[in-house]
């Protein structure tokens, strides 16, 4: 579910729990209703699925220039592809390992298969003879507020996530 401010600003993505439970005690508002028609029932009332809910009060989202370094967002930038070896990572590394004083920070961490990470352990890519397929680097456009985020959701989604995306 496309979470928006009263605004109509996509603020982030959630689950439909969440949604559920923010529109039913009216801090939300349905926008648009899942395109499936699926319901949900309770013992006496059936709802219908949102796709997009709106909040009733706007709130203020403070600006932060670094986008908070978090596994999913890790694994978004880098397109679940290992950044060793081309393969499916399921799994984040650090190139200059935490150990030998490498930073927890979005320049240093890399999405990584297993068996990538197992080979590299602690060890500096030069020991290895190793090079990274890409560079890492801080992820940069508003659309990286959206954490939870994915900028291929619903369709009807669209209106509201054009403007990030440009």
């Amino acid at each position: 579910m496309l979470l928006l401010n009263a605004s109509f600003e996509p603020l982030t993505t959630l689950p439909l729990r969440r949604a559920v439970l923010l529109v039913l005690r009216e801090k939300a508002e349905v926008v648009h209703k899942d395109g499936a028609g699926e319901l949900l029932h309770s013992a006496t009332r059936s709802y219908e699925v949102p796709s997009v809910i709106r909040l009733r009060r706007y709130i203020s989202v403070p600006y932060t220039r670094r986008v908070p370094l978090t596994r999913m967002a890790l694994m978004r930038r880098d397109r679940h592809i290992c950044g060793y070896c081309g393969r499916k990572a399921e799994t984040i590394d650090h190139v200059i390992p935490r150990s030998r004083g490498g930073a927890h920070v979005w320049e240093n961490v890399v999405a990584a298969c297993k068996p990538c990470n197992h080979r590299k352990a602690d060890k500096f890519l030069d020991e290895l003879g190793w090079e990274l397929q890409v560079t890492p680097k801080v992820p940069k456009g508003p659309h990286w507020r959206l954490i939870n985020g994915d900028l291929h959701g619903d369709p009807q989604w669209e209106p509201y996530m054009a403007h990030l995306a440009a």
